[in-house]
């Protein structure tokens, strides 16, 4: 048997659910499908608001193809043969299939890029759906091309009103003898989610299968939700929004967040793995040099807590975390690293100076490589002022320490010293 999600998921515009500013009458995507002049867009909005299904409906209204991809398992080769599908299922003249692609926001550069030609050339309308502002995660070149369009989390009388419509009209539901007294408990474990409202409705209408009369009150809902409150999804959205708002906690310096979304993750039977991984990359990308023995202590605790594994693994993954959230925080290596690449990826292939290169042979010493390079340890200090980057770039500061902890100020002092006004 289908979730009740899946049956209840609406088919058309009318019976569409919330989001009136898009899909009302005379709204602005309701003209668009109405006159067939779609464009490729994306829709931004919090989970269960219903991008999924706007984008099915948008395909069933113009009789188009609908292909489907999800960021978190497609690559590059999955986007193109899906391409080549739409271009062969095209009829001259007709409109162009649609692509939805589920969370775009996780899409890398190369597959959004292998995206941009067929949306340009109108082999396929591009619908994109993400839970992140679009204009940090899609790249210029692809969000030039599409509108964006803002979905708004569901009203109570958008919620109440899916409750009272599953009740009238699902299959099962509607010939059970069910009583909704409480709605507020109903949508306030659903989060203001649709698709998570239709598992709880699910869940505590169990009973009245068997034939008899339940009643939805604060303590009946309590009671059969309480113990599925702590389990999520570990492929879908909830996992990665559990796991940024881990991210997120500890970049903030807040013990207490961190902590509770660590158990969050925990009690949700998250691998312990994945968030000994998240925790590696916390210390070096929000800590890094502020406090270099952060990537140490998540280093260590991940290879402790894979030793000893749940539930013993908690408290080494409490500790690391708790200690992340309380260190000084620092991304100078994360900046510093992302201008560098985006300096190589400007620049090219710019050739290594002369003295900087590998002289193993006769021939190449001949030809100065290697010359005049000034050995750092035959110097006062260990330190030879000389140019260690392609003459393109010289001057060009891709670190630059930061002076609100300690450490790093002790760095750039330091640095300055060596170089001066170089940097």
């Amino acid at each position: 048997m289908q979730p009740l999600a899946e049956r209840m998921r609406p088919t058309s515009l009318d019976n569409y659910v919330g989001q009136t500013h898009l899909v009302g009458k005379g709204a602005v995507l309701r003209r668009a499908i109405e006159t067939g002049r779609l464009p490729s867009f994306i829709l931004w909005g919090p989970p269960g608001v219903g991008k999924t299904t706007l984008a099915r409906i948008v395909a069933a209204q113009l009789e188009v193809p609908f292909y489907m991809l999800s960021a978190i398992n497609s690559g590059v080769k999955d986007v193109r043969e899906t391409i080549d599908k739409a271009k062969r299922g095209k009829f001259f003249a007709s409109a162009s299939p649609i692509l939805f692609i589920d969370e775009i926001h996780r899409f890398s550069k190369s597959q959004q890029d292998s995206l941009l030609g067929a949306v340009e050339a109108g082999t396929v309308t591009l619908i994109g759906a993400t839970t992140e502002n679009p204009s940090f995660e899609v790249i210029p070149a692809l969000l030039s091309r599409c509108q964006v369009y803002v979905l708004e989390p569901l009203g109570r009388d958008d919620l109440t009103g899916m409750v009272d419509r599953a009740l009238a009209e699902d299959e099962y539901l509607s010939k059970m003898d069910v009583v909704v007294d409480d709605y507020d408990t109903l949508i306030r474990y659903s989060g203001g989610d649709g698709r998570r409202l239709y598992n709880v409705l699910e869940l505590v209408t169990h009973e009245a299968a068997d034939g008899q009369r339940v009643t939805l009150d604060t303590e009946y809902i309590t009671a059969r939700v309480q113990e599925n409150l702590t389990r999520y999804d570990k492929t879908g959205e909830q996992h990665y929004d559990i796991a940024s708002a881990l991210i997120k906690s500890i970049r903030g310096s807040d013990p207490n967040g961190a902590v509770y979304w660590l158990a969050r993750m925990i009690e949700g039977g998250e691998d312990l793995k994945f968030i000994a991984r998240r925790l590696v990359i916390a210390a070096s990308e929000d800590i890094g040099l502020a406090n270099p023995n952060a990537l140490l202590m998540a280093t260590t605790a991940a290879q402790a807590a894979q030793m000893v594994g749940y539930p013993e693994a908690r408290i080494i993954l409490s500790q690391a975390t708790i200690y992340l959230a309380t260190s000084p925080k620092s991304n100078s290596s994360y900046q510093a690293i992302g201008a560098a690449q985006q300096a190589v990826r400007n620049s090219g292939t710019l050739p290594v100076p002369l003295h900087l290169r590998n002289a193993p042979t006769k021939l190449m010493k001949q030809l100065d490589y290697g010359k005049n390079y000034n050995y750092s340890h035959d110097n006062p200090g260990n330190f030879a002022r000389q140019e260690y980057l392609p003459d393109a770039l010289s001057g060009t500061a891709f670190f630059k320490p930061q002076s609100n902890n300690p450490t790093e100020k002790n760095i750039g002092e330091r640095m300055k010293k060596q170089w001066g006004d170089k940097y």
